[in-house]
């Protein structure tokens, strides 16, 4: 195996943001940056330092403000463009609207998507790799990111444990996501375990035979 995770949880939406990174060549990619103001900037600045690594790509699962507050943070100190899929541009558009219904727009920037992502595209890291896999539903643009070696996923807010995204938000589609996660997710081997966007990992396998919203 190539590829680490390590995880952090941030800010007010207790979203996960994730670094994952190659061992050999300490090459990085930042997941859904969800750090908000200086003290949680300084712990991803303090780990990415005390790990000597390089931070290569910045990639949102999908582009709500829980998912893209600290997109501009990452953009500025690491110099990497936003990847994302194009159909989640309309939501970073609007990410200062977003922020007004938190109270919190004086905290968000717009930055543009930098590199398109689209289902089956791969993200080099170092030695490893992310397949691209499109999942929309939670949003247009949901991507979730599949490592094969390692056997895990980052499903964003597409599947969680127990549960399944929420689809009343704007380009929500019930119907839509729960056909994502059966084509794109549950096809992958039983035992990948999944990194979501919120709350604590668990696995294809379980969520296969448990969760009630794939029954």
């Amino acid at each position: 195996m190539s590829l680490h995770t390590a995880k952090f949880e941030f800010s007010l939406f207790g979203i996960n943001t994730y670094v994952v990174y190659d061992e050999d060549t300490r090459e990085c990619a930042i997941i859904d940056p969800g750090m908000m103001g200086i003290e949680e900037e300084n712990a991803m600045k303090n780990f990415i330092r005390r790990e000597n690594l390089k931070v290569r790509h910045l990639i949102n699962t999908h582009l709500h403000i829980d998912h893209a507050v600290g997109n501009r943070f990452v953009e500025n100190e690491y110099g990497v463009p936003v990847s994302a899929n194009k159909a989640d541009e309309p939501l970073l558009q609007r990410i200062r609207e977003q922020a007004e219904m938190f109270g919190i727009r004086e905290k968000v920037h717009v930055t543009d998507i930098g590199r398109f992502l689209k289902d089956g595209d791969e993200i080099q890291i170092g030695n490893g790799r992310l397949k691209v896999l499109q999942v929309p539903g939670h949003s247009q643009g949901s991507i979730a990111l599949y490592a094969e070696p390692e056997g895990i996923v980052f499903s964003g807010d597409a599947l969680f444990a127990g549960s399944v995204g929420r689809t009343d938000l704007p380009g929500g589609n019930h119907q839509q996501l729960i056909r994502s996660i059966r084509e794109k997710l549950l096809t992958l081997p039983l035992s990948v375990i999944v990194y979501p966007g919120h709350g604590e990992p668990t696995t294809i396998g379980k969520e296969l035979r448990s969760n009630p919203f794939l029954q």
